[in-house]
């Protein structure tokens, strides 16, 4: 007789605080705990679900939130400044690493796939470090929040497009081109939805907000738009991102963000949990020799980014080393991408950003240190005592 689901669900989430609670104090992202967990009780959690569906809401949420931050006015602003270094940390991160993996004799869609994993930085590790550290203030973090604002941007289009490759086969001209067109149609859709709709909406939002029904339309506004790009065979994530920017344009961004954010940590941690549960190392890590190669150039290329993007930001040499070092960890857009792998391109995308994750936070605090070393100790004007 197995236990029954109410039981199992109460210990999958005293287990996720525990881990949890483990990963606060030794300052270890609780996304690479979660993970880790689901590798352990694969053998009791895989296949399920429940647990597949309610992590699927995390994630939607996740997006749903982060497109909140963005009206449409102020995404055009932060675009036109940090396009040249996002442009940059496309190319070399995505363009770089796919062609590696093409000459390493990995098919292009795979390949593909394999510099997606490698292209985003992760928002969650690195404003949780930014944050710790007390770096939150320093000149490079408007650039690194930039960047990874630019990051959030074209991420969801790059899963959606895997979505729609993995799914239907060959990468030809004509099936990307449909998939660029579904994506103009549903980005055009929620420009113009909250443009004419949602700005009209402000005196309601403000009578309802503290309604207990309110929450039902946020969710059901995040989980329809998510489960619309499904349909139209692209990623929910992107449709989650989309619903919230329709929703930004209410403009009480705040106030709707507190409504959210406990359902949000109830069922994210379920997400990387779940994507946990379906790695297994039992064969042993593949192609070690391409993982080196890629976990090498995806650090190089952050750091290039930083030092050559950061100059063109206005920061100085010193403060754009910093940046670079600070920007090589991994996380939720990369597993989002790599669970869309399988067989050894999975286990070997799994092995990266778990990698990623670990040296790219050793990196960071490093960071400062580096820089230092490289340049010096800055320049103390020098006090001159005057007669009198």
């Amino acid at each position: 007789m197995g236990l029954p689901e109410l039981l199992g669900a109460g210990l999958v989430l005293l287990l996720l605080f525990i881990v949890g609670y483990i990963g606060l104090k030794m300052k270890i992202p609780q996304i690479v705990l979660y993970i880790l967990l689901g590798i352990v009780l694969s053998g009791l959690l895989s296949g399920s679900e429940l647990l597949h569906f309610v992590g699927e809401i995390g994630i939607v949420l996740l997006f749903f939130m982060l497109g909140m931050e963005f009206p449409i006015k102020q995404l055009a602003k932060v675009a036109k400044k940090v396009t040249p270094a996002g442009s940059l940390d496309v190319a070399l991160s995505l363009g770089v690493t796919t062609c590696i993996c093409l000459l390493m004799g990995i098919d292009p869609l795979m390949s593909f796939l394999i510099g997606g994993v490698v292209y985003a930085t992760s928002s969650s590790i690195t404003a949780k470090l930014l944050e710790s550290s007390k770096r939150m203030a320093n000149p490079e973090s408007e650039f690194i929040l930039g960047l990874l604002i630019f990051e959030d941007l074209v991420a969801p289009v790059l899963v959606a497009i895997l979505v729609g490759l993995t799914a239907g086969g060959a990468l030809t001209a004509g099936s990307l081109s449909i998939l660029v067109v579904k994506v103009i149609v549903l980005t055009v859709g929620a420009i113009l939805i909250g443009r004419y709709v949602f700005t009209k909406l402000g005196t309601f939002f403000d009578r309802h907000m503290s309604d207990d029904i309110f929450i039902m339309l946020l969710i059901g506004v995040s989980l329809a738009y998510g489960g619309l790009a499904l349909y139209l065979d692209l990623s929910e994530v992107l449709g989650a991102f989309l619903a919230g920017i329709m929703i930004a344009e209410v403009r009480r961004t705040h106030q709707l963000e507190q409504l959210i954010v406990p359902i949000r940590d109830l069922t994210l941690p379920l997400f990387f949990l779940y994507f946990g549960t379906t790695i297994t190392f039992e064969e042993g890590i593949p192609m070690l020799g391409l993982l080196a190669i890629v976990l090498l150039w995806s650090i190089i290329a952050k750091i290039i980014v930083g030092i050559v993007g950061g100059r063109w930001y206005g920061l100085t040499k010193r403060v754009a080393l910093r940046a670079g070092f600070s920007l090589t960890q991994r996380g939720e857009f990369s597993i989002i991408i790599a669970s869309l792998a399988t067989g050894s391109i999975k286990v070997f995308s799994s092995a990266f950003i778990l990698l990623s994750a670990m040296s790219g936070i050793l990196l960071f605090q490093l960071a400062p240190k580096i820089a230092k070393k490289v340049y010096g100790e800055k320049s103390k004007v020098q006090k001159v005592k005057l007669p009198g």
